[in-house]
């Protein structure tokens, strides 16, 4: 079974020699946790963006998109809590000199009772095949209760620690745990202290406090601050929904693992401003629905689980993750957190401004609920290239890589080739490029044998494979291979159209969102 660690490594290699992902600056040697994404992963991004946009705002009548500024007056961050309270608890081994998250560290210990329990139940499974009862082996097997009790016991212990900030007690209970350092194996560590995580800057020729301003460390208060504004202008009526993509920045010490965590990221979220008193209803909703925007895509259910935060950040009442089986494990991918008026009620207090909403039909004014729905796109892309990239045996025991991106997220949806390079064949592959260029990305592959152009179309994901040969110029038909079954067969070229839109199409995502 392949490592989780060489997993990570064959996804980085992958996304650098195909074009998706590149170390930023790398002329210069790269700048740490920092990627720029290449004109394959471009692609990619924009239709996992595409994808969020459509099914969130298009799909919904009360949705609403803004693009809000980077930059916000200070005042904001103030009101928001970042200044004060926006820190992680970093400790440090003094042998190895790396930082790390403390509570991850004690987080990433409790995985390891996890891990025991799901060895426990696929030895289960093996041994009792179709007769097993994994219901009743959680309940019964003594191995699973005793691991389970421990992921209970340290979880509340680590749930206290972090809702009384007792840095000293998070520093005794990694020692009590015997946790080493990953890199070096030692427990040497250094007391934990509180790290502030926001980029701070000057604006225009003024120096000192007056002119500080920070970049935004999420895009939430962006929809926050505009909140009357979009109200107003588009009559919106609780409950509504603001969403919104943009760039993030936080001064991470531990950003390692790819694109899972680095110092400027992007952030699809929305915030839907509900009744107060209705927010946990409209928390499971969104909890729910966003679940299956995940699983629509039809990576494997197995990648998937929910994970109720020990600690509740200071303005939520409600929080939970989507967590995602990366190369590194299960990681938060989306966090959907009910976030009570906090955010609104201090921009009131702050500015000055009533941040209230006159609802006619129970004739009051208030300050509405938040849900917040909040994934990650850079977390989103690193999930489908992972999930995607696979080693396959084929029948004749030879051996292909394919990526088996999503067909409606797939950088490329089409790529048509000529069979050989002359006869009139690469002038025809044009013409057909031409016709289906309007609706799909399509690519013009006409170097090396087709065996090698196959292999080299499987590897960055495009779902069709079009060849163009003598035949096509006599009766106007192509041979059109699909990517995951590698199955071809003959059709016409008035078709292509047809049969591509009903592979590659983001209608049939949104139609299972809609329906299940």
């Amino acid at each position: 079974m392949e490592k989780k660690e060489d997993k990570l490594k064959e996804v980085i290699s992958h996304a650098k020699e195909y074009g998706f992902v590149f170390p930023s600056s790398e002329i210069y040697d790269g700048l740490t946790a920092t990627y720029d994404y290449g004109q394959l992963g471009a692609e990619l991004k924009n239709n996992i963006k595409n994808y969020w946009w459509t099914s969130m705002v298009q799909m919904h009548e009360e949705i609403v998109g803004l693009d809000a500024a980077i930059f916000m007056h200070p005042k904001t961050w103030k009101a928001s809590g970042h200044v004060d309270a926006f820190n992680d608890p970093l400790i440090d081994n003094k042998d190895s000199k790396k930082r790390y998250r403390a509570d991850v560290l004690v987080e990433e210990h409790i995985e390891k009772y996890r891990e025991k329990i799901k060895k426990d139940v696929a030895k289960g499974k093996k041994k009792f095949g179709d007769d097993f009862d994994e219901a009743q082996f959680l309940a019964t097997n003594p191995n699973v209760k005793r691991n389970q009790s421990k992921i209970d016991e340290l979880e509340g212990q680590l749930s206290k620690i972090l809702e009384s900030d007792d840095l000293e007690g998070l520093k005794a209970m990694i020692d009590d745990l015997g946790i080493a350092c990953p890199l070096s194996g030692s427990k040497n560590w250094t007391e934990v202290r509180q790290f502030n995580l926001m980029f701070a800057t000057e604006l225009g020729s003024l120096a000192g406090d007056a002119a500080k301003i920070y970049l935004r460390p999420e895009t939430a208060q962006g929809i926050f601050v505009n909140f009357l504004n979009v109200q107003k202008t588009g009559r919106m009526k609780v409950p509504f929904g603001i969403a919104q993509i943009g760039k993030a920045f936080r001064n991470e010490i531990v950003a390692r693992q790819f694109i899972f965590r680095m110092r400027e990221f992007e952030q699809m979220e929305m915030q839907y401003f509900v009744r107060p008193g209705e927010e946990l209803k409209w928390y499971e909703y969104w909890k729910e629905k966003r679940t299956k925007w995940h699983k629509a895509l039809g990576l494997g259910e197995d990648y998937y689980r929910h994970h109720d935060h020990l600690k509740l950040a200071h303005y939520a009442n409600a929080a939970a993750d989507i967590e995602f089986d990366f190369p590194m494990g299960f990681k938060e991918l989306e966090g959907i957190h009910s976030r009570t008026d906090f955010d609104l009620r201090k921009h009131e207090e702050f500015s000055g401004k009533k941040m209230q909403f006159f609802d006619p039909e129970l004739n009051k004014n208030y300050i509405p609920y938040v849900i917040e729905t909040s994934v990650g796109l850079d977390r989103m892309f690193l999930a489908v290239l992972s999930a995607s990239l696979k080693n396959e045996v084929l029948e004749d025991g030879s051996e292909r890589v394919v990526l088996s991106i999503p067909p409606a997220l797939a950088p490329y949806k089409v790529a048509v080739m000529p069979l050989t390079k002359k006869d009139g064949l690469p002038d025809k592959a044009r013409e057909i490029i031409d016709g289906l260029k309007f609706d799909f990305n399509c690519q013009y592959d006409e170097k090396d044998s087709i065996g090698k152009r196959y292999r080299r179309q499987d590897a960055i994901g495009t779902p069709y494979h079009v060849t163009v040969d003598h035949q096509t110029l006599e009766d106007n038909t192509v041979t059109i291979r699909d990517r995951d079954t590698m199955q071809q067969e003959r059709v016409s070229v008035q078709d292509l159209h047809r049969i591509i839109d009903e592979k590659v199409s983001m209608r049939k995502l949104l139609e299972f969102i809609e329906k299940h």
